[in-house]
């Protein structure tokens, strides 16, 4: 089973994304799951996880309408996590997690202080198996959610878009200390994906490769999932292009084995409870 492990649908006149930017125009319009489902069928991707990109209660209710597509696998919602008895009310609201896997709420470059007092909200989260998307940027955002992974051991925790290695400036350090820090974690996954900003600044897919080695060595291709980020992809490339490019970095730094296809579906399944 091919997974890809984060994209997004979205309604232009129904939520307001402040991410998006002047820089962005390309992407200024609707996505919807037959956009997807064509692209899908051409590049061979069973299985989807579909990710929130907006931070408000109307986002679920779009979400579990979305994953009614016959492809999407598993969804990530919103949570406003920072503020636990507002989470639980939202859990209420919408009638529980069942139809989740996992959540988010959009960070930035917001400090994490907010953690240590949501350590019960994920322990709950934890028990229900549901996962915690997250994109950490700074080097204190890193360190607080190494100490939430310290905290709630049994969390699992997918740090998206390689937690933003610095490719524009062919930067490493110290990127690549806190990738190892993440991956000293056992429950802590990442996403082989890019984020707006590198999808933006990016001249040439092979810049990404030591960056993508590293990662390998670092977290093994059992805690690796492949990721589109669907439709902020195309700010860069069409969909299958981006796939075959993703699909072969990986298979250079991989091979084309039991490890190759772990980072193409196993590791998401496990992570997102895809059957």
């Amino acid at each position: 089973m091919i997974v890809d492990a984060h994209h997004h649908f979205w309604r232009v006149a129904a939520q307001e994304q402040p991410w998006r930017d002047h820089r962005h125009g390309a992407i200024a319009r609707d996505y919807t799951p037959e956009d997807l489902a064509t692209e899908l069928a051409r590049t061979g991707v069973d299985r989807t996880v579909l990710i929130q990109s907006v931070d408000e209660p109307t986002e679920n209710d779009r979400l579990l309408q979305y994953a009614e597509a016959s492809y999407v696998g598993a969804v990530v919602g919103w949570l406003p996590l920072a503020d636990p008895k507002a989470a639980r009310r939202e859990i209420d609201r919408i009638g529980g997690l069942e139809k989740f896997s996992g959540v988010r709420c959009l960070v930035g470059r917001d400090p994490l202080e907010w953690l240590p007092d949501s350590v019960g909200l994920f322990r709950e989260l934890a028990a229900a198996g549901i996962a915690w998307d997250v994109v950490p940027v700074t080097a204190a955002q890193t360190k607080a959610v190494l100490g939430l992974a310290d905290a709630v051991p049994e969390l699992r925790i997918v740090v998206d878009h390689l937690a933003r290695p610095p490719v524009d400036s062919g930067g490493w350090e110290p990127w690549a200390g806190l990738v190892r820090e993440l991956a000293g974690c056992p429950r802590v996954g990442m996403k082989v994906s890019l984020g707006i900003d590198l999808l933006t600044e990016l001249t040439a897919w092979p810049e990404l490769r030591r960056y993508l080695a590293w990662v390998v060595e670092c977290f093994g291709a059992e805690r690796l999932m492949v990721a589109s980020n669907w439709p902020v992809v195309l700010l860069r490339a069409s969909y299958g292009e981006a796939w075959g490019h993703l699909r072969a970095a990986l298979a250079d730094v991989l091979g084309d084995g039991d490890e190759l296809a772990a980072v193409l579906g196993g590791t998401a399944a496990d992570y997102y409870r895809i059957n």
